[in-house]
């Protein structure tokens, strides 16, 4: 059963740093571009940042850029989100998802996704 399983979200105070996982099971995730969406309570869902099946290519969103990081270790078959500088506008559950065969692009977070995991609460606040 094909599944992904995102972990590491918590609360910090501004600034500070976490890093989230997002681990897959039942299909080898290094063939596949993945994302990492967001949720804030009472918005839309958000594009972050996603990441080519090779590690090599990444995109992300403006408001992230220079603060998060996407890495990948196909070897775990496990998706990395690092987050530094959080803000108390990164407050939302964070989703990993990946749409098959779709490569990572600026049109990536426009995409219906296949797969979706369960997502993981980040809250920013002092």
């Amino acid at each position: 059963q094909l599944q992904l399983v995102e972990s590491g979200g918590g609360l910090v105070q501004p600034g500070g740093s976490l890093r989230l996982s997002c681990a897959a099971s039942g299909f080898t995730l290094a063939y596949y571009a993945i994302g990492w969406f967001r949720q804030a309570p009472g918005k839309e869902r958000e594009g972050v940042s996603c990441i080519s099946s090779s590690g090599v290519s990444t995109n992300s969103v403006d408001s992230v850029k220079g603060r998060f990081t996407i890495s990948r270790d196909n070897a775990k078959n496990t998706v990395y989100l690092q987050m530094n500088s959080l803000k108390p506008e990164d407050t939302a559950t964070y989703y990993c998802a990946v749409r098959i065969s779709a490569p990572c692009s600026r049109n990536y977070f426009t995409l219906s996704m296949d797969y979706w995991g369960k997502g993981t609460l980040v809250t920013v606040s002092s």
